[in-house]
């Protein structure tokens, strides 16, 4: 028995003294996928227009070595990464990263230009998630797409989001599990607009048409995602929260919300129970905002813990696709997606750690007391010896021997790329 079995068998006693089967945690936990981004690893550039400029309001700052060039060590870094990440995953793929040496723009790709990654990502035994592009692009005209009151630049954007929905279902088909595709579209204004309302009627329009062709959801679904503000869109974001929460319930979409599209004293959080009663899914953007979308590296604060804790108590998991949304160019991109991607699935055990169903019942009866004391003591039980054998039981390091590995890493690909 090694030490990390012995800790866990002490702590799996524990638990169950408090009425916690820790084994049936551990079940529930691997069948989580976690589908990490792709845009970590090169902080957004994509490959279409590699040297162009990041726009739609967004920003990756910092300049650490390594940062990849290709799809090649792109996704040589994913690899690495998925090895020392617990479990089966997804990878959440922008049009951006098409792998092609055709001459193709935007509303020209096909699910050819992307058989490279489908191929990969059934021989690594993952699942694969897509986002039309809406940003990064000279058809990007005064800071608008879909919105934008020339029809043909409003008609470019269609063709792309059709053929982002083409590629998505082929996506779905070829790795055998449903892919998501997220449309997020930046468009906004930088001071007080006159009309807010035209510029949301285009958009309705646009989205209507590029979802006029059906696709079986056993293949892909569609999902909507806000934003509260960007860059050079202080003032007015098409797609609100308001906007889009209303489309996607009446339109049978997927409602996304990314942690860091709020207002910065917002929670994404406290709006999950309610979206669940009305929606038919909700897609989870995890990211972490430090004064506004900053897409900080996923952290274990209050928010993540709290996110985990709504969709376990409230038995959201199968309706909720949980994905992940930070570049941070500081550091090492690899340690970013580990950081990340572990915190959030430590986050997940910790709340299927809780004795929930006594809890309610405690609440149910008003037994306000017990709740809060049982919460409290919850904060010093060993959750970290069930995450040590969790990930030692799925052959990845434990603890910090993970960050030995990607330095390691560092070296070799700094002498070679």
């Amino acid at each position: 028995m090694t030490d990390v079995t012995k800790r866990y068998e002490e702590a799996k006693a524990k638990y169950a003294a408090i009425g916690v089967d820790t084994d049936a945690a551990l079940k529930a936990l691997q069948d989580v996928k976690i589908s990490m981004h792709c845009w970590q690893g090169d902080d957004v550039k994509g490959f279409l227009t590699p040297e162009g400029e990041l726009t739609g309001g967004i920003m990756a700052t910092g300049n650490y070595p390594g940062a990849a060039h290709t799809p090649e060590q792109l996704r040589q870094d994913l690899e690495k990464a998925y090895s020392l990440i617990p479990g089966k995953h997804k990878l959440n793929l922008h049009a951006i990263y098409l792998d092609t040496d055709e001459n193709v723009d935007l509303n020209e790709i096909e699910p050819k230009h992307f058989a490279k990654w489908v191929e990969w990502a059934k021989e690594q035994g993952l699942g694969l998630d897509f986002n039309p592009t809406f940003f990064s692009h000279p058809m990007m005209k005064d800071g608008m797409t879909l919105s934008h009151p020339d029809k043909a630049v409003r008609e470019y954007w269609i063709e792309h989001g059709k053929r982002a929905r083409k590629i998505a279902a082929y996506m779905g088909e070829e790795t055998g599990q449903v892919c998501i595709d997220n449309f997020w579209v930046p468009d906004g204004m930088k001071d007080n607009p006159i009309d807010r309302y035209q510029p949301r009627k285009r958009l309705m329009e646009s989205l209507d048409e590029i979802f006029s062709v059906e696709y079986s959801e056993d293949f892909t679904q569609d999902a909507v995602e806000s934003k509260l503000f960007g860059l050079g869109a202080e003032a007015y974001t098409v797609g609100s929260h308001e906007f889009y929460m209303g489309y996607g319930l009446t339109r049978n979409k997927l409602v996304c919300l990314d942690a860091g599209h709020f207002h910065p004293t917002e929670v994404i959080s406290n709006k999950l129970s309610s979206l669940a009663l009305f929606s038919k899914g909700v897609m989870l953007h995890v990211s972490r905002p430090v004064r506004w979308d900053s897409d900080h590296v996923v952290i274990m604060d209050d928010e993540l813990q709290d996110i985990a804790k709504e969709l376990v108590r409230n038995d959201l998991m199968e309706r909720t696709n949980i994905g992940l949304d930070f570049f941070d160019a500081t550091i090492n991109r690899i340690a970013a997606w580990v950081i990340g991607t572990r915190n959030t699935q430590k986050a997940l055990l910790k709340a299927m750690l809780e004795p929930t169903k006594e809890l309610q019942k405690m609440e149910l009866n008003f037994d306000f007391t017990s709740r809060l004391a049982i919460t409290e003591e919850l904060k010093d039980f060993p959750y970290a010896d069930i995450w040590n054998y969790f990930c030692e039981q799925n052959n990845v390091p434990v603890g910090l021997d993970w960050l030995t590995e990607v330095q390691a890493y560092e070296k070799e690909v700094l002498a070679n790329r």
